[in-house]
């Protein structure tokens, strides 16, 4: 069993910020690509960020030059910082990883519970 558990998440004023950690444990053999997606109220969930094993990243427009997507492949653990806070930002951020529990399986996809961020003055 794989678990994600997020952290970080709470309520900000605009222009503020914050920093989402979620951390995978349980039987990990490899993990590849994390990253975070969001769901607002009423709207449907989108990537905010991804990162592969080497630091390669890739951010939603909407985000870029404000969040910051970072790993310790050590501690098997994505962050996500989050500067110039705007009130669209107000989601549950969700992490995500693609692991693998042993040498003879597939990659599959986990996913965090979610973490609540809230953007208002």
């Amino acid at each position: 069993q794989v678990q994600l558990v997020e952290s970080g998440g709470g309520l900000v004023q605009p222009g503020g910020s914050l920093r989402l950690s979620c951390a995978a444990s349980g039987r990990i053999f490899s993990v590849g690509v994390m990253g975070w997606d969001r769901q607002a109220p009423g709207k449907e969930r989108e990537l905010v960020a991804v990162i592969t094993t080497g630091g390669t990243t890739n951010y939603a427009d909407s985000v870029k030059g404000r969040f910051t997507i970072s790993r310790d492949n050590a501690k098997n653990t994505v962050y996500l910082q989050m500067n110039s806070l705007k009130p669209e930002d107000t989601a549950v951020y969700y992490c995500n990883a693609d692991i693998k529990e042993t040498y003879y399986s597939t990659f599959q996809l986990s996913w965090g519970q979610g973490t609540q961020v809230t953007v208002s003055s």
